[in-house]
């Protein structure tokens, strides 16, 4: 497992602005700052001399700086990754933008359709990536969290943000991260995603920050909050210039932007520390490692517990001192936590994974659901099969009943049985057939196991009404129906049109259906059938208006023409295509007189122009390669 913390310089990642431009300079600075504040804090541990800090300070109130108004939240697209994993573009109207929320979906989602869950929010560390959360990209949390019988919640981006609602926009960012996972998020998981009101949340670093004041400014929001090396103490001495150096390092974000300056109430509004009597109800876990060399670093060879990771030292050090400040301020309000101070280790993601796997027996016991799984065994066909194809891991569920057979979750992909046929499927494909509607939908149930495709650039099960193909280009598709066979008669994905790459959608007058391939589209209707429109010719139809264009739907999927070219039949007309010519439709008046002179191999050729007015304005022209067709009225003339 390739090892990031936080602060990794080799992981930084800038963004081309103003900002960075000006702060260019006065960052390398910075890092040679925060550099030392790590190594004065550094040595000392490393002889053992680290204590407890003592904080005073009085508890604020809770500074409210985000929207309340949270109409208007909705999900513009969904994304099965897996049968289980799911990614969501959410509109938020707080930040004006959409947020991508991936979701790892509860243990029996599939075998209790009627079931809800609690979740759990796993927050990301600074260096949030735009892509993915942390969790999945650095731990085994996808796996880990598959025989749990919650929705696990993974916010994608935030770098630098503390999922805080910013007082001021920076960096090309408008932060109202507070307002998003507390308001506008929770609503959509509860209506659409078969979601409680219960939740966890689980964060590290930054996210551990977050994860203390997010349930104590949003009382019932969490009942389980979990800070591994967080930092606990964010207005003590030097602390906002810590984090200042951080998050300028980290994209070069300005904190001001975020809490104003420090000493501010809104700095203060958001210290764990100082709302730390506002956490009274929830069952909290905070965990640090000491910064010394631990099982999952490498020895500098140089000091005794001095590792390589030098900026992972420093920082899990300052959550040691501030998690130890923050533990005795719980303990002097009589609130109870379970404080993990582990003897070593830094600032980096193996102990992030090992802390999860620890937390779990409190926070399943928070959230109300069970620690361990029930027991469950696979027999019979599904048994055979999964004993087969050791990949597909343990099981999960017992044999449950689907849409007139059998299906048997497991820890990597699900069984169907049906008919005698039993087969698994997993992966992107998985999340394809769970998109459509898996064995309820037209695919119906597979008939083979997932297999390579001949040009070795993709995978794809056959089901009894079509198929699901995929590639890392072009991701998992099903192809149904008439759709299907004629791309199958075409030759499937060595054919003319390549492999899917869209899904099959109704065409917009209601009348059909089409499907995006990589080389075209295909088109459906049932007075039609199912034609291909490709290439130069697809690129005309589009300029035409597609089927609700002067054309309507084709007829005819593409046939030779004249010197090397193509053509497509449509109900009104039809587009020629050749190297020489480009693409050119002839429909109505003109087409019927020159189909009647020979079409193509007659002696006009190939048309090279679209309609347009004739000469003194009287009728209409249309340019061939040989000569001209004009109308007037009912007189059609060629003029070769």
């Amino acid at each position: 497992m390739q090892m990031r913390t936080e602060l990794e310089h080799g992981e930084r990642r800038t963004r081309p602005n103003a900002t960075s431009a000006r702060a260019g300079g006065a960052r390398r600075g910075r890092k040679r700052a925060l550099g030392l504040i790590a190594a004065a804090l550094v040595f000392p541990v490393a002889a053992g001399l680290t204590t407890t800090v003592s904080v005073a300070a009085a508890a604020p109130a809770v500074v409210q700086t985000g929207p309340t108004d949270t109409a208007g939240a909705t999900v513009r697209a969904v994304d099965w990754l897996t049968d289980r994993r799911v990614a969501l573009w959410v509109d938020s109207p707080s930040m004006g933008t959409p947020i991508q929320v991936q979701l790892l979906l509860a243990r029996d989602w599939n075998s209790k359709p009627d079931a809800k869950f609690p979740s759990v929010f796993m927050l990301d560390g600074m260096r949030a990536r735009d892509d993915e959360n942390g969790w999945t990209l650095e731990t085994d949390a996808e796996s880990f969290f598959a025989d749990k019988n919650v929705n696990v919640v993974l916010p994608v981006g935030g770098q630098s943000s503390f999922y805080s609602d910013w007082i001021d926009q920076n960096n090309g960012q408008n932060y109202k991260w507070e307002t998003f996972l507390t308001k506008e998020l929770p609503a959509i998981l509860e209506r659409d995603w078969r979601t409680t009101d219960k939740r966890g949340v689980v964060g590290l670093s930054m996210g551990g920050t977050a994860a203390m004041f997010l349930p104590a400014r949003n009382p019932g929001f969490a009942q389980f909050a979990a800070s591994l090396s967080g930092i606990l103490t964010t207005t003590t001495l030097g602390m906002p210039e810590a984090i200042h150096y951080a998050m300028m390092d980290a994209g070069g974000f300005d904190s001001e932007a975020m809490w104003g300056a420090p000493g501010s109430d809104t700095w203060e509004s958001h210290d764990p520390y100082l709302l730390a009597d506002k956490l009274k109800g929830v069952s909290l876990y905070i965990s640090s490692g000491s910064g010394t060399t631990g099982p999952y670093d490498e020895p500098s060879g140089i000091i005794p517990g001095v590792s390589t990771n030098y900026a992972g030292m420093g920082l899990e050090i300052l959550s040691r001192l501030t998690s130890q400040a923050f533990a005795t301020k719980l303990k002097k309000h009589g609130i109870p936590a379970q404080i993990v101070y582990r003897p070593s280790g830094t600032h980096s993601w193996p102990y992030w994974e090992f802390e999860l796997h620890q937390l779990w027996p409190q926070l399943a016991g928070a959230l109300g659901v069970e620690v361990d799984k029930p027991e469950c065994t696979a027999t019979g066909a599904i048994g055979d099969l999964a004993a087969a194809n050791g990949w597909l891991g343990d099981c999960l569920t017992p044999e449950y009943d689907l849409a007139g057979g059998r299906v048997q979750d497991f820890r990597f992909g699900r069984v169907f049985s049906s008919e005698g046929v039993t087969v698994p499927v997993a992966g992107a494909i998985g999340g394809a057939y769970q998109k459509a509607g898996g064995p309820a939908s037209t695919l119906g149930y597979p008939t083979t196991e997932e297999r390579g495709t001949p040009d070795g650039r993709g995978r794809y099960n056959h089901f009894r009404g079509g198929a699901i193909y995929w590639t890392p280009q072009t991701g998992a598709h099903p192809v149904v129906g008439k759709i299907f066979e004629e791309w199958r008669n075409q030759g499937w994905e060595g054919g003319p049109l390549g492999y899917p790459v869209l899904d099959e959608v109704p065409t917009p007058d209601g009348r059909g259906a089409v499907q995006g391939f990589e080389i075209g589209a295909m088109y459906w209707t049932p007075e039609t059938g199912a034609h291909a429109v490709q290439g130069m010719i697809l690129g005309k139809y589009a300029e035409l208006g597609y089927e609700t264009g002067v054309l309507g739907y084709p007829t005819s999927s593409e046939q030779p023409a004249r010197d090397g070219g193509r053509f497509g039949e449509f109900q009104h007309g039809r587009i020629y295509w050749s190297p020489l010519t480009g693409a050119w439709p002839v429909r109505g008046k003109v087409l019927e007189k020159w189909l009647a002179e020979g079409g193509d191999t007659g002696r006009l050729g190939l048309p090279i122009s679209d309609e347009f007015p004739a000469e003194g304005g009287k009728g209409m022209q249309q340019n061939f390669q040989f000569g001209f067709v004009t109308v007037d009225g009912d007189t059609v003339t060629l003029h070769p």
